[in-house]
């Protein structure tokens, strides 16, 4: 009987591990037949607008999981591959709530059902016309703005066929991928953040999840966004391909939202400026930085100019800034989440370029509205989150306090605070509350960034090490069961030689 015990455990475990892997198959089996009847039912009593999100859904975690393999392959963070596909699987979820928000609780009453059937018609357009002869097709409007997005979602469409569930996952996707490039910048220009927070807090924000998870400008330009600051980490840490980078994202933001690109030009420029020089500097080095500079404030002034095209505005000084916000601050004091509200009937208000309001402008944008100003249930629940971020930035309070000198060490740091506070002063005419929940969700992924900072040393909390309560009893003793021997004292009788003699151990 005792020689058998041996071999019986070896077959145990084999037997245990047949069982888990005859469970694991069933379960996958069981998977791949619900979503077959999903499916099939789907395709019968649906129209390819739901059930081509079927098809999508799969393509897009397909082509998205070897590439976040090879990016947790070669990151130095803990079970990162883990925590990426739930963030890409969270990510595509939300893209379900944001379409019964726009189709259900608002009967279609939004930018997505334009741009769906727009899309729709420009995918037909690509589909059947021969490309090689030319493109003659009229949007029925300027391409910058809403008709550059009409035109992403007719080549999305062209891939994808015309699905509006489909859609709102494509453009839910690509505002994904926007995160992720947040999140690789922050580790290449800012190694010594707290690189896991700042993931869990960019990857799993109500917001951020919810927002850019609807076909229109908020996914593109989380995109976009976050390819450009990606392409300024790079900059700063003088790696490869940094220009192309920067030049695709700020190209991507320009044609949906220029001021937002004139915003990322200027933290880039002032980043670049206070970047740290290598140790060894060659003949050029100086040349170099003033042509770069040079350039980037070219693209700046270019950019600046793309705006006053955009608004329609004469010029691009101080009054030409002014009528721009104090018109976005009229047109947005209307519908029911509104503050300050005017008629249309009113001039447009006079915007206070005064910098002492800066302070106001960053406690409106980012922490509002405040739950006394919820108007209706999604208010509610936006105040909510906004109070618990306003909460972790005064806990963090020891970590900000460290920003001023952060400002003039990590360029990097120099980016994040110039582009919020710039973003902050300009979106602060914004007097709707749910235009600026949407809004705000272009800057969350560099407000966050200061929440990852360090803390700084020797100012965390002071853990004692508990000392082992001394009642517990060590296996083996007091007629527990065998175990260890007890340590025998320096001087004590040996008392296994004792036994072994027949001695008395006392």
């Amino acid at each position: 009987m005792a020689t058998a015990l041996p071999a019986a455990g070896p077959r145990l475990l084999r037997l245990r591990e047949a069982v888990r892997r005859g469970r694991l198959t069933a379960l996958a089996w069981a998977l791949v037949m619900g979503y077959v009847t999903v499916f099939v039912l789907a395709m019968v009593h649906t129209s390819y607008d739901t059930w081509g999100a079927l098809l999508v859904a799969p393509a897009l975690m397909a082509i998205g999981t070897p590439i976040l393999a090879r990016v947790a392959a070669v990151n130095p963070e803990p079970a990162v591959f883990k925590l990426l596909i739930v963030a890409m699987g969270a990510k595509l979820f939300c893209a379900f709530p944001r379409y019964l928000m726009a189709f259900v609780l608002y009967g279609g009453a939004a930018d997505a059902k334009m741009y769906h059937q727009k899309g729709s018609d420009l995918a037909r357009y690509l589909t059947t016309t021969d490309l090689l002869s030319g493109l003659h097709y009229d949007l029925g409007m300027k391409v910058a703005g809403t008709g550059f997005v009409i035109i992403v979602t007719g080549v999305v469409y062209a891939v994808t066929g015309p699905t509006l569930v489909g859609g709102f996952l494509v453009f839910s996707w690509l505002g994904f991928w926007g995160l992720l490039f947040f999140w690789r910048a922050l580790q290449i220009a800012f190694p010594e953040a707290d690189s896991r927070r700042y993931a869990k807090l960019l990857f799993f924000l109500p917001s951020l999840l919810f927002w850019p998870s609807s076909i229109g400008k908020d996914a593109w330009m989380m995109f976009c966004l976050g390819l450009t600051t990606y392409g300024v980490a790079r900059l700063l840490d003088r790696r490869l391909g940094a220009f192309v980078c920067i030049a695709l994202g700020s190209l991507g933001t320009a044609m949906v939202r220029p001021h937002v690109t004139v915003l990322a030009g200027a933290g880039l420029t002032v980043a670049y400026v206070l970047r740290k020089r290598p140790q060894q500097v060659s003949a050029l080095g100086p040349l170099r930085t003033v042509l770069t500079v040079a350039v980037l404030g070219v693209g700046v002034m270019l950019m600046l100019q793309q705006v006053s095209t955009f608004f329609g505005t004469n010029g691009t000084g101080g009054d030409a800034v002014n009528q721009v916000l104090s018109e976005t601050s009229r047109r947005t004091s209307q519908g029911s989440s509104v503050i300050n509200a005017s008629t249309a009937e009113d001039p447009a208000p006079a915007f206070s370029l005064n910098p002492a309001r800066l302070p106001v402008s960053v406690i409106s944008v980012l922490f509002r509205p405040f739950p006394f100003e919820a108007s209706n249930i999604q208010n509610l629940i936006q105040s909510v989150e906004c109070f618990a971020l306003l909460v972790m930035f005064i806990r963090a309070w020891p970590q900000l306090a460290r920003v001023p000198k952060l400002f003039v060490r990590h360029s990097y740091v120099a980016f994040t605070v110039v582009y919020t506070l710039l973003f902050c002063w300009a979106f602060s005419t914004i007097n709707n509350m749910g235009i600026l929940s949407r809004e705000r969700v272009q800057v969350l992924p560099l407000v966050l960034v200061l929440l990852a900072i360090p803390r700084p040393a020797g100012s965390g909390p002071v853990t004692r090490r508990r000392r082992p309560p001394v009642w517990r009893v060590q296996p083996g003793q007091w007629g527990g069961g065998p175990g260890p021997e007890p340590p025998v004292a320096v001087g004590a009788p040996d008392t296994i030689m004792s036994r072994t003699q027949g001695g008395s151990t006392t």
